[in-house]
């Protein structure tokens, strides 16, 4: 298992940026050794509000997961901005996200090109960020795995100067989504965007989501899954005990591969 903490300059950003990967191309075990290299499935995962791209790594067990399915995880940071563009700042996050680090990174690293071995998944702040832009790059992502999904939107829209929740205020909300009276119906609401590639008959990526019953975010979670059933958008939507935390996230996240890719294979004795 490679881990690697790299930095390159980013043109949706105009700025240098880190990200941590994984990359299971080496073995302590000699039977696992691959005389030539094929190209990796890769899972592009994002962090939660106020966290980092080496979160995943250092409070989940994602580094065993992609060592025992033979995938790729791609760990960038997306600074509290929710992983969408921001018009004002001229800082493309989504744009970042949904297809400059897929670029970039399929040109590094030994990764599969196909749609099919690209998935997006992400908890929290980062579980909205994976439906929004696994969904607006659709073309690039062919699976999504959305725990415990901050979808906001539905909770922000049309609030007021003034306005404070448990997280942030109105003028941070403001800053990141732009004008909460048009946020409904924008490219920032999953909705929306779920609608057009429907309507335009466009391959939708499939969608995981979960959520612990003892989440403060479920609410969204159901509202997002019942939007779905409504629309008739195959999807796996599932609920169990748990809460905002990582114990619910290494859960779910295990669940999540199983379900994106079957049954981990077990790892060999070594000889």
């Amino acid at each position: 298992m490679a881990v690697l903490n790299l930095h390159f300059f980013s043109r949706s950003l105009k700025r240098e940026v880190p990200f941590t990967a994984l990359i299971p191309l080496d073995s302590p075990i000699p039977s696992v050794q691959e005389d030539t290299i094929q190209p990796l499935k890769a899972l592009y995962l994002l962090h939660g509000y106020s966290g980092t791209h080496s979160d995943w790594v250092s409070f989940s067990r994602i580094r065993e997961l992609s060592d025992r399915y033979r995938i790729a995880v791609i760990m960038p940071s997306g600074e509290n901005h929710f992983y969408v563009d921001d018009e004002n700042k001229g800082a493309r996050y989504g744009e970042y996200i949904g297809k400059e680090l897929v670029d970039f990174t399929r040109k590094l690293l030994p990764l599969s090109s196909a749609r099919e071995d690209t998935f997006i998944g992400g908890l929290s702040m980062g579980g909205y960020g994976a439906i929004r832009n696994g969904y607006k790059y659709a073309d690039r992502f062919g699976r999504i795995i959305a725990l415990s999904s901050a979808l906001i939107p539905y909770k922000i829209a049309n609030m007021e100067p003034g306005f404070k929740d448990g997280i942030a205020d109105y003028g941070y909300y403001r800053s990141v989504f732009g004008d909460l009276t048009r946020l409904l119906g924008s490219e920032k609401d999953p909705e929306a965007i779920v609608r057009r590639l429907n309507e335009n008959g466009e391959e939708l990526p499939n969608l995981y989501m979960a959520c612990g019953t003892e989440d403060f975010l479920l609410d969204v979670n159901r509202r997002f899954h019942d939007f779905l059933e409504r629309e008739k958008i195959e999807h796996t939507y599932r609920e169990s005990a748990g809460s905002h935390t990582w114990d619910f996230w290494n859960e779910t996240i295990a669940d999540g591969l199983k379900w994106a890719l079957g049954e981990p294979p077990a790892f060999p004795a070594a000889e």
